[in-house]
């Protein structure tokens, strides 16, 4: 008995409350921990908010370049409102009304839509358009700017496009090594906004051992969303069994989610929805947490606790907070009330 209360101690953290039950059974009681903040941070809402008001100022179809956010819920909701959301802004019929996602875009596609006489509405997060704003300040100054960040990614590639003669994209520790630079006192980093804390944190440190004159961004380039919510994760990594993180595949800033919890040492799985919870992954927990990315819709979230609760003879729900936000962004004038 002495064995199965030690291994309890183990698998289950003190701020749980659990009844211990048979080994690998479903929990009769099952304590879910929301953590705060998740989801939707301003920037997303924002660019949602530009969507849905475009499609009742101006009327169907609004064309977006790329998903507006990295949710297959927001997009297809944004679909049937007949939101139609194209790759190549040629895509989009002369004359019609576009939006650029909150990724962001280059010069290149503004100037394809300037051609074609688009009514764009520019649905860019703002933490992403200062990025592109340091781009073109280094770029100016004849720098050589590192990016920290993704290749593939929609928004690096915005910002690559900002000064493509000038940027080079790194996104580990061996790439900083292989680095060559044509004047190394004129060097400086930027990163992509829904990164690892930790890991760009490594990055950045290893350009300032190369470069020691590199110049960066006055304030850190990763947004404070992304931030709040992996420190967030941090917090509930040392409260639960199993950590859920709601959020697509594609959704860069859900996919570090997922890596800053296993890193925390908890389990840790990515779903999109509650038809995506397996019953398997309730046996012999307790307690399980639930966190979102930044274009996770909550109702999504709620619907996966519904879900959990509905696999056990109990549970309780409780709110892990942080830190409150208030960070809000302005609408395009032209479409403010």
């Amino acid at each position: 008995m002495l064995i199965l209360k030690e291994l309890h101690y183990r698998l289950f953290p003190k701020n749980c409350n659990f009844v211990p039950g048979p080994m690998n059974s479903s929990p009769e009681h099952l304590e879910l921990v929301l953590a705060s903040p998740r989801g939707f941070c301003a920037g997303v809402d924002r660019a949602i908010t530009i969507v849905e008001r475009a499609v009742e100022q101006y009327g169907p179809p609004i064309y977006v370049r790329h998903e507006i956010v990295h949710n297959p819920h927001v997009v297809n909701r944004l679909r049937e409102r007949g939101v139609i959301f194209v790759e190549d802004i040629e895509e989009v019929p002369k004359g019609a009304h576009a939006i650029y996602s909150a990724h962001g875009v280059s010069p290149a596609i503004r100037e394809k839509a300037t051609s074609r006489k688009l009514q764009v509405l520019d649905a860019t997060c703002p933490l992403v358009t200062k990025v592109h704003g340091e781009a073109k300040r280094y770029a100016r100054k004849n720098y050589t700017i590192v990016l920290v960040g993704h290749r593939d990614h929609v928004e690096v590639e915005g910002t690559v496009g900002e000064a493509p003669k000038r940027t080079v994209v790194v996104s580990s520790l061996e790439e900083v090594e292989g680095l060559e630079v044509t004047d190394a006192t004129k060097v400086s980093y930027l990163t992509q906004t829904t990164l690892s804390l930790d890991d760009t944190a490594e990055i950045v440190a290893a350009l300032r051992k190369r470069f020691p004159q590199i110049e960066g961004p006055a304030k850190d380039d990763i947004c404070y969303a992304t931030q709040n919510r992996q420190n967030a994760v941090k917090a509930l990594a040392q409260e639960v069994d199993l950590v859920l993180i709601v959020g697509a595949a594609n959704s860069s800033n859900t996919l570090r989610l997922v890596e800053v919890a296993q890193a925390a040492g908890v389990a840790a799985e990515r779903i999109e929805s509650a038809e995506q919870v397996r019953p398997e992954w309730l046996k012999s927990l307790r307690c399980v947490g639930i966190t979102a990315g930044a274009s996770a819709p909550e109702d999504i979230v709620q619907g996966i606790v519904s879900k959990l609760q509905s696999l056990v003879e109990s549970s309780a729900v409780r709110t892990l907070e942080l830190v409150q936000e208030d960070v809000t962004f302005a609408l395009p004038a032209v479409l403010r009330a």
